[in-house]
């Protein structure tokens, strides 16, 4: 029953944004995020303690605006997920342009597939979305969420623009076979690890545990890893998806995971108001450690 209650909630909320005007679908999307926190306080907990372990510098006044930021850009996110349907080649410009597509390119031309590390920054949902309408299909490594019937519903939403989804368990034939056809994939870098599939790496200056599986799967492709996300941008009034230079890969996986992890903390410093801090990040702790939450 719970199950498919939330389904029609999600359905609910999806159709009323889809359906109205941009401004407004703004609005109501921040009306939902707002319940959101309400119902579920823990989540400012949790972003506040992140912030305090990330960023000690700054003022309890300065963490207090990323907060705002944070659930401001997961209304977006909300947002413009919901109007997938309504989203094209023709207007999608209204909502997303691309920047450093040179990287991509070049990386196409070498044949070996192209490893996209992205995060949950800005609007990662969107950024694959439109790099299936603006350029080609690509394949997205996800984990299915716990309710089937809203799993279902997400997927339909991210597999409208041909995109093919990879799910964890399966995940390393997928992506090779992808790279092995010269496709593109996604893989999520910035989630929480167990010990027995990642390193502890720097991460803010607190150790976190990275997984190592892009680093492991680009060592052994030789498929070039491109840091892409789409961040907002307040003066367009819509996202920039931003591609970065080609992270190198030695081999070493505790030197390439953190190099992975240090570019991605780079790009969440700029944009510390985009990042889902709601994540415990620094869940698992190196042994001996006492517990961060």
């Amino acid at each position: 029953m719970r199950n498919l209650l939330e389904h029609w909630a999600a359905l609910g909320v999806s159709k009323s944004l889809e359906c109205l005007p941009r401004r407004w679908a703004w609005v109501l999307a921040r009306g939902y995020v707002r319940l959101l926190e309400l119902f579920l306080p823990r989540l400012h907990r949790v972003v506040l303690r992140n912030l305090a372990l990330a960023m000690p510098e700054l003022s309890p006044a300065e963490h207090r605006r990323i907060v705002r930021g944070v659930f401001r850009s997961l209304a977006r996110l909300l947002a413009v997920f919901s109007r997938f349907p309504r989203l094209n080649r023709e207007n999608l410009a209204e909502w997303i342009r691309l920047e450093g597509f040179e990287y991509v390119e070049a990386a196409r031309l070498l044949g070996r597939g192209v490893l996209f590390a992205t995060a949950h920054l800005g609007n990662w949902e969107l950024s694959a979305y439109a790099y299936s309408r603006l350029v080609e299909p690509m394949h997205v490594v996800v984990r299915p969420l716990d309710n089937p019937r809203l799993d279902a519903l997400v997927e339909r939403r991210r597999t409208l623009g041909g995109n093919r989804l990879i799910e964890k368990k399966e995940f390393a034939r997928g992506i090779l076979k992808a790279l092995a056809a010269n496709q593109a994939v996604g893989i999520l870098i910035d989630q929480n690890s167990s010990p027995g599939e990642g390193v502890f790496v720097d991460f803010f200056g607190v150790r976190a545990c990275a997984s190592t599986g892009l680093a492991r799967l680009a060592a052994h492709s030789q498929a070039p890893v491109i840091p892409g996300f789409a961040l907002w941008s307040e003066e367009e009034a819509r996202y920039v998806l931003r591609f970065y230079r080609p992270v190198e890969i030695t081999g070493d996986l505790q030197a390439d995971t953190q190099r992975l992890q240090s570019q991605l903390e780079s790009v969440i410093r700029q944009y510390p108001d985009q990042w889902l801090w709601i994540h415990r990040r620094w869940k698992t702790r190196p042994p001996g450690e006492p517990a961060l939450y």
